[in-house]
């Protein structure tokens, strides 16, 4: 599958901008006006693409904020235990120190002695000890201390990641909800169009940047590839002469390369469709269109958006029926999966 453009890294004022984008009404109309729902279409699969894009962003970091939680966490663990330890050796000193003869003052101790010099340097190394270990002790319970605050720190950091991913996960399910009532009107005017065996006239959609340096561009830029060039089925009457490409309704059509419209039309097999001649004797067809967004004899450029994907004519769900001809008209189709891939188009 052909994944879609990529879009920029989160923002500060994403859910912002975002509940602008959902709570906006197309093109500057209400959603049940007679208003023509293809851009909106267009406008909402955009809208749609961006929240996905920084939802799956947000969800990523949030992932990294909790293994860093929970490095914190594995750091506080390794921390105590090295506390319990220092604790342990006290106790032993403390015992040996009691069993030495740590009851009498030192000076008795002294007197008692065989040895005073080696008491006294006993003491010393006891006294030195103690002393390490309490410095020891201390140095990690500070430690442990701020190790604690960095682990509440990313706990909140990632409680804040997780309400950010919910709030933009329920303005992605808008958007969408919003796209698939368009998604409806816009199939459902371009089946009356169909049906009363009037066109509907070109509706300009707010192009995307095109490709530059690239002759050739896919018609889609995210599908899944259905019906091949030359298969049976009962759909058609001798052979499939093109390539499907499954996509939802509304989906933006863009010519695959320059070229000129020489045909519009609506009804018939392929309902509404748009042919494109193209320089060395080509033509490129797109069929069961739910929109047009250009009138023949257009002059158009690679990746220029020409209509928007449908399920009109004889289709049994929402795709695009591409082909490659030799003349503007059915019959002399070629199979158009190698011919992309020789201008550098791989499906």
């Amino acid at each position: 599958m052909r994944s879609s453009r990529r879009h920029p890294l989160l923002v500060p004022v994403l859910l912002c901008a975002l509940a602008v984008l959902a709570a906006r009404p197309a093109d500057g109309t209400d959603a049940g006006s007679g208003a023509d729902p293809g851009p909106e279409v267009a406008r909402l699969y955009e809208d749609a693409a961006k929240a996905t894009q920084r939802y799956e962003e947000g969800r990523r970091a949030a992932e990294a904020q909790r293994a860093k939680a929970l490095a914190y966490e594995k750091r506080l663990d390794e921390q105590r235990q090295k506390i319990d330890a220092m604790h342990a050796d006290l106790g032993r000193i403390a015992r040996a120190q009691y069993r030495g003869g740590g009851g009498l003052p030192l000076t008795a101790r002294m007197f008692l002695a065989d040895d005073p010099d080696e008491l006294m340097r006993g003491q010393r190394a006891f006294t030195r000890a103690d002393l390490a270990v309490n410095k020891a002790i201390g140095k990690s319970l500070r430690a442990e201390a701020r190790l604690a605050a960095d682990e509440a720190k990313a706990q909140a950091a990632w409680q804040a990641l997780e309400k950010r991913n919910a709030d933009l996960a329920a303005l992605k399910t808008g958007i969408e909800g919003k796209l698939e009532a368009a998604r409806a009107r816009l199939e459902g005017r371009a089946d009356a169009s169909v049906a009363a065996g009037s066109c509907p006239g070109a509706v300009r959609l707010d192009q995307q940047d095109l490709p530059v340096g690239r002759p050739w561009v896919a018609p889609v830029e995210a599908y899944e590839l259905s019906a091949s060039f030359g298969s049976g089925g009962s759909r058609w009457a001798h052979r499939h002469t093109g390539q499907d490409f499954a996509v939802p309704v509304g989906t933006p059509v863009a010519s695959v390369g320059t070229g000129r419209v020489v045909q519009v039309s609506c009804g018939g097999a392929f309902g509404i469709q748009v042919v494109v001649q193209h320089a060395g004797g080509y033509y490129t067809q797109y069929a069961h269109l739910a929109s047009v967004a250009v009138d023949q004899g257009d002059r158009i450029r690679p990746g220029q958006w020409i209509g928007q994907s449908g399920s009109t004519g004889n289709s049994t769900g929402p795709h695009l029926h591409f082909e490659v001809r030799v003349t503007p008209e059915m019959g002399s189709a070629l199979d158009p999966v190698p011919w992309l891939s020789q201008r550098g188009v791989p499906l």
